[in-house]
């Protein structure tokens, strides 16, 4: 007698469904029929998660609102000039550039032995980095790293020389 290759799985979520396991050897369709018994069904899976996606998308529109307003108002009040790029990312690079430049203060200055003096001085370079990339690319960055990094970028992250605003 062959091992079946079709199987009837009740659900978790008690509904009964026939599943088509050919494609799995033979001496994996049993395990595999009662790991999917312990599971919903794909439309109950489905549903469930739909819900989780909604909640996590607004969820995520609205941290991500709040993040742009921060670093909007922060470039405001520091004097940062606009990022340049594709409108697409433009965005992500003002967040990134905000987060980590509030890093790079928290760490250097507030908790290190940086003074005002030379923070203004790196305050100076990080205004001439304006590619929105450049500050995607860094976004994971440590802030005590700032100066180093902003000594590496190039001339294409930093698309003019003038350093008068």
């Amino acid at each position: 007698m062959a091992v079946p290759t079709t199987f009837e799985i009740v659900h978790s979520c008690g509904h009964t469904i026939t599943h088509d396991l050919a494609s799995r050897s033979a001496d994996q369709r049993a395990g595999y029929a009662r790991w999917l018994a312990a599971r919903q069904c794909t439309d109950c899976w489905r549903a469930a998660h739909q819900e989780d996606v909604v909640s996590t998308k607004e969820w995520l529109a609205q941290k991500r609102a709040e993040e742009e307003a921060a670093a909007t108002h922060w470039a405001a009040q520091f004097d940062m000039p606009p990022l340049e790029n594709p409108e697409s990312i433009l965005g992500w690079g003002a967040r990134s550039r905000h987060q980590l430049v509030t890093r790079a203060y928290t760490e250097l200055v507030t908790e290190g032995t940086w003074d005002e003096a030379d923070w203004a001085e790196l305050e100076e370079q990080i205004r001439l980095v304006t590619r929105a990339g450049w500050w995607v690319d860094q976004r994971d960055a440590v802030g005590a790293d700032l100066p180093e990094l902003l000594d590496a970028a190039s001339d294409r992250d930093r698309p003019t020389e003038n350093p008068f605003r």
